[in-house]
């Protein structure tokens, strides 16, 4: 389970750093950060708050890509390959997020190679979240989905309660995990409900709490 940087990090600290001599933008929950199509207006380090990333299909269904948490910078690649960018970028909750011009940027990030290494990881670290989420959507059921992006979200998000559960600190509605996994809500919903009938799953403070991650596993097929 990811518990973030050890404290004290000093790559930590110098991002924190640099971002934190730049402008600082706060986001309501729902307020686009970026649209497809459109040049991003910097590059962003996520102070607080969860942001998403997300997609329209020509039939205007929704896919969630990426789901940012605090410490994440983007859009990466745009700032390295100037790539234009074909999604949305979303204030989950509401946000806090420190702006740097792209070519100050490149000037910082160029020389260091912690930094470097840094971001690397964290890259990576989506990407594989990304190819677990891919093989699910294409070969698994629905239980297996909806049990698979809880375990995936419970890896990248989750906090231990003093109880031994695992909270999820992102607020997860139904609508999300639908757009994460490619369901309807309404099968989620029904999928939710047979967890948290096995106790596997409840909410505490509009957060979803994992009782037994192992047994989640298992319904998720990932173990």
């Amino acid at each position: 389970m990811y518990i973030g940087p050890a404290v004290g990090d000093p790559t930590l600290g110098k991002l924190d750093f640099f971002f934190s001599k730049h402008k600082l933008l706060k986001y309501k929950k729902g307020e686009v950060i970026t649209r497809a199509g459109e040049v991003p207006s910097g590059i962003f380090y996520l102070k607080k708050g969860y942001v998403r990333v997300y997609s329209f299909s020509k039939n205007g269904e929704e896919l969630s890509l990426i789901i940012f948490k605090p410490g994440d910078i983007f859009p990466v690649s745009w700032a390295i390959n100037k790539v234009t960018t074909s999604y949305f970028v979303e204030a989950m909750t509401e946000a806090f997020l420190w702006r740097v011009p792209r070519d100050q940027f490149l000037k910082f990030v160029k020389d260091k190679p912690d930094i470097l290494f840094e971001i690397s990881r964290r890259m990576l670290e989506r990407f594989l979240g990304l190819m677990r989420r891919m093989e699910y959507m294409v070969f698994g059921n629905a239980r297996a989905k909806v049990a698979s992006i809880l375990v995936i979200c419970a890896e990248r998000f989750g906090k231990k309660s003093a109880g031994g559960h695992v909270e999820i600190e992102v607020p997860l509605t139904h609508n999300d995990i639908a757009t994460l996994v490619g369901l309807s809500r309404e099968t989620v919903s029904i999928e939710m409900g047979k967890l948290a009938d096995k106790e596997l799953i409840s909410y505490r403070r509009k957060l979803i709490s994992i009782a037994n991650l192992a047994a989640l596993r298992k319904e998720s097929l990932l173990d």
